[in-house]
């Protein structure tokens, strides 16, 4: 873009309802590069780094649930998981996309660790819908979680039935 712009322009245009994106010059190609940086450093475990890119995504394009999506992602990869922020991000980003398998399964992790279960379930049965093949590893990773507490649930079961 070789317009130059004040922040007071830019100020007016997007309170106007204009994304940051376009009147910046910053195309949906810049956009997704910018999300596979974001995605490699959070892969990497760099959160910090990954957390601004992310968020750098969401203010140019505030209908960008990928943006989101990776902010949730890295919330609630922190030790400890920062769920509050998790859940506004990615509730957020199904908001934008209600048909991404993993931002579904990330979701009902949060809210499964809220002790929300019933919302949870919600999200967690559309994940596993969205993903008939398996073929989506975080869809997959909280099957895997899902697993394990229906066991625990049934050993628990199993103590309570031999107590009595």
């Amino acid at each position: 873009m070789s317009e130059q712009i004040t922040v007071t322009e830019l100020e007016t245009r997007i309170t106007s309802g204009q994304q940051a994106a376009s009147v910046l010059g910053v195309t949906q190609d810049q956009i997704k590069a910018m999300m596979a940086l974001g995605f490699n450093q959070y892969q990497q475990g760099r959160l910090d780094q990954a957390e601004r890119v992310f968020r750098g995504v969401a203010a140019l394009d505030t209908n960008s649930y990928l943006g989101y999506a990776g902010l949730g992602a890295v919330a609630l990869a922190r030790k400890p998981a920062d769920l509050n922020t998790a859940h506004a991000a990615l509730t957020r980003a199904a908001e934008l996309n209600p048909n991404d398998g993993a931002i579904q399964a990330n979701l009902g992790e949060v809210l499964l660790r809220q002790d929300k279960l019933e919302e949870a379930k919600t999200h967690l049965l559309k994940a596993f819908q969205l993903d008939p093949n398996r073929q989506d590893p975080g869809v997959n990773r909280v099957r895997a979680i899902v697993a394990g507490l229906d066991l625990l649930m049934n050993e628990a079961e199993k103590h309570k039935q031999k107590a009595n």
